[in-house]
């Protein structure tokens, strides 16, 4: 069951007691990401997390990894367009201890300039790496081509250029401006009591924090093509739908009709682009889903010189189930699939802390299994038929990397 619980100043925390286990994860969620960023700002979300590790008033950056690793436990964090999250799983026994650490990162970080200059040149290279995945590079660019200029199309990692510019001053003034209370839940999942809430609020109940306003500007879904020539083995494409935003009452259609066309080794695409005509290795498709908005994508990567194949398969793959619609068999095996991820999933305490997390910061809503179980068996052929033919409009946007010049 799970306990929730609001502090004077606006944090929350939520707590699921699992005795079953030995470990314990806790997560701070921080309802801020690159879609809270401006042009100038892009990339400091992400830049944050790398920095909350570099040292606090109280411990250096070496001391944080060793705290951790002393104790047995696994300290990470990432960032997402809509959220941050640093977290820890430790042995129940620890659990007041990681805390303890988790609550000193947030509030006494130093964003030391030395440590700041050494940690760019970190993130430079991860930003070198994500160009030498074009797997990657493919998603961000569909991002660019279906939200244009709202900030959803912002790379979350920012550029080099945005970086050089962040100084002690720009990061503790994003702090103040969107760590605020109301923007922050702690997450625990694990074998703890309820006088973990009490020390959650002892930490992060009292602090202000700042008052600003951010509205976030609402993205009009684009048509659109972008194309990057990059010298790669491999065409990669990427195709994006309007989807729907958290929280939409056919959420659950959308995702057995995801797992129906690209979602697992028996959806459509993978049957028919890999194994019936062996134009790819990897095939699938996805959902996102932002607070108010949401996009389908399929993907696929193939030799440059079967790019259009792939292509008109992944069009007739996708025109052939809004014509014929889904069969009982596929929506049969599709809840089953769903289901058992489902239960797969509430096995691992990081894996329920999140889940957590992110309803609370995101829906502030926490649906029982039974109640998802019922909304999996709710959906219907109909309901997902009648999503397919809504999605899969000519309203779409393509992107492409490829070492080829140009595309039709």
């Amino acid at each position: 069951m799970i306990k929730k619980y609001t502090c004077q100043n606006g944090a929350r925390v939520v707590l699921e007691n699992i005795p079953t286990v030995r470990s314990v994860a806790i997560g701070v969620w921080i309802k801020t990401g690159s879609r809270d960023e401006t042009p100038e700002l892009n990339g400091i979300s992400h830049f944050l997390e790398h920095m909350f590790f570099k040292g606090t008033t109280t411990r250096n950056a070496r001391e944080i990894a060793e705290a951790f690793d002393s104790i047995g436990g696994q300290v990470n964090a990432f960032t997402s367009k809509e959220y941050t999250c640093y977290y820890a799983k430790v042995l129940d026994t620890h659990a007041s201890f990681a805390l303890e650490i988790l609550a000193d990162m947030f509030f006494n970080s130093t964003f030391d300039e030395e440590e700041m200059k050494k940690e760019k040149n970190v993130v430079y290279e991860e930003i070198k790496m994500y160009e030498d995945t074009p797997d990657d590079i493919v998603h961000d660019l569909l991002s660019k081509a279906v939200y244009e200029d709202n900030a959803l199309g912002y790379p979350i990692l920012g550029t080099e250029s945005t970086l050089e510019t962040f100084t002690s001053s720009t990061m503790k003034q994003y702090v103040h401006d969107f760590y605020t209370p109301d923007r922050v839940v702690i997450s625990i999942a694990g074998n703890v009591d309820e006088k973990l809430i009490k020390e959650a609020e002892d930490f992060f109940g009292s602090y202000t924090g700042g008052t600003t306003n951010h509205v976030l500007d609402k993205p009009v879904f684009h048509q659109n093509k972008l194309t990057r020539k990059k010298e790669t083995e491999q065409a990669h494409l990427c195709l994006g739908f309007e989807g729907l935003p958290m929280g939409d009452p056919d959420m659950y259609s959308l995702i057995t009709l995801n797992n129906i066309l690209g979602g697992s080794m028996s959806s459509r695409l993978f049957q028919e682009v890999r194994e019936q005509r062996g134009l790819a290795y990897s095939v699938y498709s996805y959902h996102s889903a932002y607070q108010d908005s949401g996009m389908v994508t399929v993907y696929g990567g193939t030799g440059a010189n079967q790019l259009d194949s792939l292509f008109e398969t992944i069009q007739s793959t996708i025109a052939l189930l809004k014509k014929e619609g889904i069969s009982e068999k596929e929506l049969r095996n599709s809840k089953e699939q769903l289901k058992g991820s489902l239960m797969l999933g509430l096995e691992s305490t990081n894996s329920r802390m999140s889940r957590n997390g992110k309803n609370e910061l995101l829906l502030k809503n926490h649906r029982s299994l039974d109640d998802i179980i019922y909304l999996i068996d709710e959906v219907s052929i109909e309901s997902v038929n009648v999503l397919a033919n809504r999605i899969f409009t000519d309203h779409y946007s393509v992107s492409l990397v490829s070492p080829m010049d140009g595309w039709k």
